[in-house]
């Protein structure tokens, strides 16, 4: 399992192709277990809510399951205004969401 501390914000630009490559790096590389830490994340673009769609695609086309953890108000909030807090699966305690899988 791989646990991603993502920070500052998943915006349009430079960083979300970082996160986007490190997440197919993952995914290529047989990695079916993925914990993605939004805890230090300060602002989530609808770019950025794009990357999280994309990133839960790839990594359900190769088997796995990515899972999101340490959520703030504002991306909680914004996951449930766009309706994608049914799809992807949140924790608030990382033991809790290494337990889950």
């Amino acid at each position: 399992m791989t646990v991603i501390d993502a920070a500052g914000r998943i915006t349009l630009g430079e960083g979300s192709s970082v996160f986007r490559d490190t997440i197919r790096d993952l995914a290529a590389k047989g990695e079916k277990k993925i914990l993605l830490n939004l805890g230090e994340v300060s602002y989530i673009d609808s770019s950025g809510i794009g990357e999280l769609v994309s990133a839960y695609t790839t990594v359900t086309n190769v088997g796995g399951v990515l899972k999101l953890l340490n959520l703030t108000k504002r991306v909680k909030d914004l996951l449930q205004i766009t309706k994608l807090s049914t799809v992807f699966e949140m924790h608030e305690n990382e033991a809790e969401a290494v337990a889950s899988y």
